[in-house]
């Protein structure tokens, strides 16, 4: 059986595709028909499958049973100027459009680990740290928000389309079921939703905002504007907001989230043997060192302390990041790189991306031609 997203072939027995976790093909009961995991009606026969595949089954993410408190990051996504488009549009179209945009918002989000709770008309409610928790579900929350955006505009529908994003994150109760049938949803309880929900009625056309708990989270990841402190309905005090603009430019994750730094103890063995290799290096023989241990052993800031130490001499750094976000494109390390020394910006056309990168080159090319 083919997975539909991976194109993975799986034995007739699975469930999810041994190549990306997510649920194979739901066959039909009565014809055999391939489905897809969220259909409720057979595409080969026009029957109602016998079980209907939930959104979390999608994604591979088990539903919890019960309610837990989690540190959760929750967007609030909404389709700008869509009240004046269904006044100038047939609901038949318009169905077709929110249709269009709701695919776009799911898909996109799917990448980062988000789980959509509920389509609420032109708006969409998404859990990042629920039912799967991840390390940095604030940042991945963020960088869906930018994705989001970027991706809605680019919907191919005969009006533009235009989004805005509000995010929070912080302590929740969630996984209580209410409703039922079609309606059912994971219940969250606490401020953190109903902030997002405020933050993205701040929002302008556009933009992605958050407030200063998700900023600290995610650190200099990403460029911000400070919108000072706003008044926020339903909170007492004002909440620091911040619209984001962009990825940042910064070169690693270390040098993003580091805030202030300590100094190196224990690791002289350590950069005594990188000091030697360098020297072997600038000797004519060339050498390759693998610096590895498990996370948060101090692997970044040990070859950070050894780059200060060669400040005052002469050489070049390359610098290539892999990224859990990006694992569809093999070439990310070297595409980020050409982009950063390019100087790319986000409104950046294709013709003045071109242009950047071809000034790149001549600056960089070796004699003449």
């Amino acid at each position: 059986m083919r997975c539909l997203s991976c194109s993975t072939e799986n034995v007739a027995t699975r469930r999810f595709c041994a190549g990306c976790g997510r649920r194979v093909p739901w066959p039909c009961p009565a014809c055999g028909f391939d489905n897809e995991p969220t259909a409720k009606f057979c595409g080969g026969c026009d029957k109602p499958l016998s079980e209907a595949i939930s959104p979390e089954a999608v994604s591979g993410a088990p539903r919890p049973v019960g309610a837990e408190r989690r540190q959760l990051t929750v967007m609030f996504c909404d389709l700008v100027g869509s009240t004046a488009l269904a006044s100038r549009v047939d609901p038949e179209d318009l169905r077709e459009v929110i249709g269009a945009y709701h695919k776009c918002v799911a898909e996109t989000t799917e990448r980062y680990n988000g789980f959509i709770v509920r389509y609420m008309g032109d708006g969409v409610l998404i859990y990042f740290g629920y039912p799967r928790a991840h390390e940095d579900d604030a940042e991945r929350a963020v960088r869906a928000g930018l994705a989001v955006v970027e991706a809605v505009r680019r919907v191919p529908t005969p009006e533009l389309l235009r989004a805005r994003v509000g995010l929070a994150t912080g302590l929740a109760v969630v996984g209580d079921l209410i409703g039922s049938g079609a309606a059912q949803e994971q219940a969250v309880i606490g401020e953190t939703p109903n902030l997002a929900a405020r933050l993205q009625a701040l929002a302008a056309t556009n933009e992605v905002v958050i407030p200063e708990s998700t900023r600290r989270l995610v650190g200099n990841l990403f460029d911000y504007q400070s919108l000072g402190e706003v008044d926020v309905k339903g909170f007492a005090a004002p909440i620091l907001a911040f619209r984001v603009v962009r990825e940042s430019p910064a070169g690693s994750r270390f040098e993003a989230l580091r805030t202030d730094e300590t100094p190196l103890v224990g690791r002289e063995e350590e950069i005594e043997l990188l000091g030697r290799r360098w020297a072997q290096a600038k000797s004519g023989a060339g050498r390759v060192v693998l610096v590895s241990g498990e996370p948060g052993i101090g692997k970044s800031r040990l070859v950070e302390a050894f780059r200060e130490s060669l400040e005052a001499e002469p050489h070049t750094r390359l610098r290539y990041f892999c990224s859990s976000h990006h694992q569809e494109s093999a070439l990310f390390p070297f595409i980020g790189q050409l982009e950063r020394k390019s100087g790319f910006e986000r409104d950046d056309t294709p013709s003045a991306r071109l242009d950047k990168l071809e000034a790149l080159v001549i600056a960089n090319c070796i004699g003449p031609g």
